[in-house]
Formats: structure tokens, sequence, C-alpha cells
């Protein structure tokens, strides 16, 4: 993963360590996501909700991505364990690609490993973000 700097509330923090924590016991193999995510949150800065830049995805946050090989545009929400529904585009935190997405901004390129190598996917749009929305509930 490459060096970014990850705006987090203290609420998603405490949340996401302890669904990580969580994920460990339930499997305890193949957990590198779960490690990476482990240490881009351990470099996180904790702000207040009203102090994250709204072009950050954030926990529910609605993004616009675009594949760069194959031009393919798609929108998830990035969400909890127990929220994720692929049918309806929510994305768990805990899978890869979600893990993946966490912190970068608009603009910015991340890779996605899948099954037949990595995807090149770039952030287009943050199209709702819970704290530049003042939802800061979610």
């Amino acid at each position: 993963m490459q060096n970014r700097t990850i705006y987090i509330t203290k609420y998603d923090l405490d949340r996401l360590r302890k669904f990580i924590e969580d994920a460990k016991q339930i499997n305890r193999r193949g957990n590198e996501y779960l490690d990476n995510l482990e240490v881009e949150l351990s470099r996180g800065i904790v702000v207040a909700p009203t102090e994250v830049p709204p072009n950050v995805i954030t926990m529910n946050s609605r993004v616009n991505l675009i594949d760069l090989d194959t031009q393919e545009e798609m929108v998830y929400t990035l969400v909890v364990p127990q929220d994720a529904d692929i049918a309806h585009d929510k994305i768990s935190v805990l899978a890869r690609i979600g893990t993946a997405m966490l912190g970068y901004r608009v603009g910015d390129t991340f890779t996605w490993e899948v099954p037949d190598g990595a995807r090149r996917l770039q952030v287009q749009q943050v199209l709702y973000q819970p704290e530049a929305s003042g939802d800061y509930h979610l």
C-alpha cells in the first residue's frame, strides 16, 4: 500500500479496529488485507467529523471509480461488514476493494488485487460523504 494520509473520526477508528479484531478471530489465516488496513489506520489522523476533507473516501462514502485499463465506471458505497450488499453496490471495508479504497481522494489511483491480477482504479468523484453532509451519526 502507498503511504497516504487517512483522515478518520474516533468513532470510525474504534469501529474499524473492532471489526478487524472480530474478523481475525473468525478467520486466522489469509489476513494480509486486514493487516494492511491496521497499518493504514495506525498512520491515520484522528479528526473531528467537521475536519475531514470532503474529497476523501470515508466510511459510508458513495464514490465513482473508473478502471483505468477498461474505462469501466463503477459506483460503490463503503460500509461496515453487516451493511455490505453487492446487489446494492455496498462494499464492506473488510473486503479487499473496501480496504484498498479507504482514505483515497478524488484523482488518486489505487490497485485492487483480483484473482486475475490487479485492477488500477481511479477515484473520479465522491458523490456522498457523511462528514461533508453533516451526517455525523453514520
